[in-house]
């Protein structure tokens, strides 16, 4: 193994799962927001992680109503997901733009997204400075699935999408099949 440039590390360390972060803005309109920098921090009590940079408007969205619901886009919404990653809230809505469903969450007020294969409703419970990023722990308080829609999407650094499930299902050309276009950011 060489020393190699950061980027092209965290290109061969891939895929990472692509998670869509729901929180809603100061006129309780819902953003959403593509990332996939998120882990699970804790079982008891069930805590998991999203790192957002302060200049994107779900960081705005995520301190000023203290939540967000974290879910994993399924095939069916594939397009609109990556698509996610392309559009700012601050200008658009994207739930309308994209053609994205909101479904009503159990404990919290941000929504749901239909078409996802699971999601976590989360209180914000600390928030941490970690260089370019603030990391945002939120306290599970409610959890859904979908288990007849097992396939939810990966990315290749934000420059290819792919979906694969836990039982082995995989489509490795989503890019072709759905046309989804190529690099988001690098």
């Amino acid at each position: 193994m060489k020393r190699i440039k950061w980027t092209d590390a965290v290109l061969l360390a891939s895929p990472y799962s692509l998670a869509l972060v729901v929180s809603l803005d100061p006129s309780r309109m819902a953003n959403v927001m593509a990332l996939s920098w998120w882990c699970y921090l804790s079982a008891k009590p069930r805590l998991l992680g999203i790192a957002v940079a302060p200049e994107r408007y779900t960081h705005t969205c995520i301190k000023h109503s203290k939540e967000f619901t974290l879910c994993f886009p399924g095939k069916e919404i594939a397009l609109a997901a990556w698509k996610c990653g392309q559009l700012s809230g601050r200008s658009a809505n994207k739930f309308e733009e994209l053609g994205l469903k909101s479904l009503p969450a159990a404990e919290i007020k941000a929504p749901l997204i239909k078409g996802s294969i699971a999601a976590f409703e989360c209180r914000l419970v600390n928030q941490y400075t970690t260089g370019d990023h603030a990391f945002f722990v939120g306290e599970i308080v409610a959890s859904h699935g979908d288990a007849n829609n097992p396939e939810h999407l990966y990315t290749r650094f934000f420059n290819k999408v792919v979906s694969i499930s836990h039982d082995g299902k995989c489509d490795w050309k989503l890019d072709e099949t759905l046309g989804i276009p190529g690099e988001l950011s690098r």
